[in-house]
């Protein structure tokens, strides 16, 4: 009697602090995939910091297809999750500016610069407040490299009569700008896209070639200075479930939220972009810098699309002098760079 008295009493005392706050965790990616990865390892830092009085529940498969992960957070079905704006094409604007071209060679740098400058300007927040979710933290990927299988890419006119898949969003626009075939299609497709002879190419970074399976498939990448264009990514929560959340809790996810996260993101990225080159060298992928000529020409093209994004973020996203915050943006950059 004395020993089930003790363990009743023990089991009172340990309820408390044995108490857990688990958040629904949810990837459209593989576990191995460099941004599953990050997820997880920002999962184990909040478990770490609040000595596991915090986790996560990792889902095995993501709760929705890439393109619906937005509405699928904003509608409860995660508490956590990532996602490319231009998967939801029309919703955001502002943030098209961290994917316009030659903006950085490297994903930690811009992905810090990204969050800095988003943070920094209320609107970025509130154009995603309006679509129902809380920003954790903005990211980007590595430099955007033309990938194709037919031939080698020197002049743009050898981008015309290829069909090319693309992400969304701006770099929608500068593949129209320069004259190619696309079709806007989520990354997970594109090893059947591929491989079937339906689509002629892609625009990835480098490390995609790795995890959707094309390394053996493609033939030839075109590499521009700052990439030919960036991709922007938006690692959000839930705002209700963000909202029931004890003060404690709300300080021990901002406290890894903002920078730490976008730096943990662009990081892994880094590293899984250098392996992938390796691994397209070792495959025989024909890998060429984009000469001055080219560059050149595809500067002409797209100078435009600067224009155009910073009318559009002012008159449609309430982004005052949006110029100036461009070029703040590309300073921050170039100062994390170096």
């Amino acid at each position: 009697m004395k020993r089930h008295f003790f363990l009743l009493a023990a089991a009172a005392l340990a309820g408390p602090a044995a108490a857990q706050t688990v958040l629904t965790v949810s990837s459209w990616l593989p576990p191995t995939h460099s941004l599953s990865v990050a997820q997880k390892e920002w999962c184990d830092l909040l478990e770490k910091n609040t000595a596991a009085k915090m986790k996560c529940n990792i889902l095995p498969r993501g709760v929705a297809p890439a393109p619906g992960t937005l509405d699928a957070v904003k509608n409860g079905l995660a508490d956590i999750s990532f996602t490319v704006h231009g998967y939801t094409p029309g919703r955001f604007v502002l943030t098209q500016m961290a994917e316009l071209p030659f903006l950085g060679d490297k994903a930690e740098p811009l992905s810090v610069s990204f969050n800095r400058i988003a943070s920094k300007h209320p609107e970025f927040n509130a154009e995603h407040q309006k679509q129902g979710v809380k920003p954790l933290a903005y990211f980007t990927h590595g430099p955007g490299i033309v990938f194709n299988t037919k031939r080698p890419i020197t002049k743009v006119e050898d981008l015309g009569g290829l069909k090319f898949r693309v992400g969304g969003g701006m770099v929608n626009e500068i593949s129209k700008t320069l004259g190619m075939n696309v079709t806007l299609k989520p990354a997970p497709d594109s090893y059947e896209l591929l491989s079937s002879g339906v689509m002629d190419g892609t625009l990835f970074p480098a490390e995609s070639t790795d995890s959707f399976k094309i390394d053996k498939i493609i033939k030839h990448a075109t590499v521009f200075p700052g990439g030919l264009y960036n991709t922007s990514f938006v690692f959000m929560m839930n705002p209700a479930r963000y909202d029931k959340l004890t003060a404690d809790e709300k300080k021990a996810v901002d406290a890894i939220s903002g920078e730490t996260a976008a730096r943990i993101f662009g990081k892994g990225w880094d590293v899984v972009d250098a392996k992938a080159t390796e691994n397209m060298q070792k495959n025989g992928v024909a890998i060429v810098r984009a000469s001055p000529a080219l560059v050149s020409e595809v500067t002409i093209r797209i100078n435009r699309l600067e224009r155009d994004w910073a009318q559009a973020a002012e008159t449609k996203g309430g982004l005052k002098n949006a110029a100036a915050v461009l070029a703040e943006f590309r300073a921050e950059t170039a100062k994390l760079q170096k």
